[in-house]
């Protein structure tokens, strides 16, 4: 059985804004190795759209970039959304109850489906199917935008905490 996992990026203050800081190259390798493990990701709608620009391949991109969008590409996506018709090359509509789709997602895969967007990491909280948070802490203050959690949680109890990279401290939390 897999396990649901969100993990993002955030600031101290507790927002995702992927504009508004960028992984060094420790915590970039990190993330691509991540991904290169994953059994899958489900991402909203929002989140999708911003990694689908790794779909194509881009001049401008260094090796790491490459890299990650290679791992990125490799692996199985679904996409929930309403107003999305079509997405592109290695992933899946959601279509239907979205407890069950990823109950039955949790069931026939082994590893971790990682969870992309507040929002979504949300609803899926709110059905008891997230198994592990993962938060990405930066040293930088936003003052607005998401915050990585979109409602009040239950109690969760921290298991893992990690320093990687120059600044960013990865704290793992699971419910309580």
């Amino acid at each position: 059985m897999a396990r649901i996992v969100f993990a993002m990026n955030l600031s101290l203050d507790g927002y995702v804004d992927h504009e508004e800081f960028a992984p060094d190259p420790p915590l970039f390798h990190h993330w691509t190795e991540q991904v290169r493990g994953l059994a899958a990701s489900v991402y909203g709608r929002r989140m999708y759209e911003v990694m689908r620009y790794r779909d194509d391949d881009h001049p401008e991109w260094t090796a790491q970039e490459q890299e990650f969008a290679a791992a990125w590409r490799g692996h199985a996506k679904w996409v929930v959304s309403r107003s999305l018709q079509a997405v592109g090359p290695n992933a899946t509509l959601v279509e239907g109850d979205l407890a069950t789709v990823m109950g039955e997602l949790k069931a026939r895969l082994s590893g971790e489906i990682s969870v992309s967007g507040p929002d979504l990491a949300r609803s899926l909280t709110d059905l008891g199917l997230v198994d592990e948070y993962r938060l990405y802490i930066h040293p930088v203050v936003l003052g607005r935008g998401k915050p990585f959690f979109a409602a009040p949680r239950p109690p969760l109890r921290l298991v893992a905490s990690e320093r990687i990279g120059a600044d960013v401290i990865r704290l793992t939390y699971v419910p309580a």
